[in-house]
């Protein structure tokens, strides 16, 4: 069953009350601890429907990294790109959002069902709309203004000329958010809208590595353990960024100091993460 959050609620994400017309209220289904991360912790990948194998690729590792270092994924369902995006948080074993256009219960496209369900599971899907909302005209453009309220920085994977990928970065920019794109053929239409986005001041991703160093991290290389639970592979994200003492995983997974205790413990037995000996957690070198 789908939660409803308002302005002024506790719950209701911040980086929502910079746009002129907040939400009101999100609807959302799953891992609401992810809402109160905020824009610092939360990157948008996005793109075309009609993704080349190279788009789907880069937007896989990006959204990997990014989540094993922590900060969650937030993407609009959407074929290509966006389910890539998706689909790389998930295996990576981290967060990521959904925003959809239609009703949180109602996946679209269609064929993405067993991916909205995934992430329905073990992540968030968020809407304005009503539950039992189809697909309208108008609906997309409308999400996507959530999209880039909710992130840091937008980055755009293959995107034409007119897309709503373009749409993203537009509204992101508008709010004052940092917009990137990663460079592709200039004679591909899916690449042109990404490419002029870099020749009118975009950042440039041509690696990982530079789309980490947005957030001021560095890659990563070892996979996530799998088959965590959801608080494990709360503090399994939030220890990307580095060790840490207990209270402050608290802060960076959102979650509750039992839940966090009771997560290491499960971590520590299983051999992914250790204590140190000034009471910081830190990930095991062989996880």
């Amino acid at each position: 069953m789908a939660a409803a959050f308002r302005p002024g609620e506790d719950a209701y994400p911040a980086a929502l009350l910079d746009l002129n017309q907040p939400p009101n209220p999100i609807f959302a289904i799953g891992a609401e601890r992810l809402l109160a991360l905020g824009p610092d912790r939360t990157v948008a990948i996005v793109g075309t429907r009609e993704a080349s194998p190279y788009g789907i690729r880069i937007a896989k590792d990006l959204a990997a990294a990014f989540s094993r270092a922590g900060v969650v994924v937030v993407s609009g369902l959407a074929r290509g790109v966006d389910s890539a995006a998706h689909r790389g948080a998930l295996e990576a074993q981290g967060g990521t959002v959904a925003v959809l256009g239609t009703g949180v219960d109602v996946p679209y496209p269609a064929g993405n069902r067993a991916l909205h369900e995934s992430i329905c599971r073990s992540g968030l899907v968020l809407s304005e709309n009503e539950p039992g909302t189809p697909a309208r005209l108008g609906c997309f453009p409308r999400r996507n203004r959530i999209i880039a309220a909710l992130a840091k920085v937008t980055i755009v994977v293959e995107a034409g000329f007119k897309s709503g990928a373009i749409n993203t970065a537009t509204q992101a920019m508008d709010l004052g958010r940092t917009v990137a794109a990663v460079p592709g053929p200039i004679f591909a239409p899916t690449s042109q809208g990404a490419n002029v986005l870099i020749r009118d001041g975009a950042q440039v991703i041509t690696s990982v590595g530079d789309a980490l160093q947005l957030y001021g991290l560095s890659r990563i290389a070892t996979a996530g353990p799998v088959d965590l639970g959801e608080f494990e592979a709360a503090v399994w994200a939030g220890l990307g960024q580095g060790p840490a003492p207990i209270e402050e995983l608290v802060q960076r997974t959102g979650l509750p100091v039992r839940h966090v205790l009771e997560a290491v413990a499960g971590l520590e037995l299983r051999g992914f993460v250790e204590e140190l000996v000034g009471g910081e957690v830190r990930r095991r070198s062989q996880a």
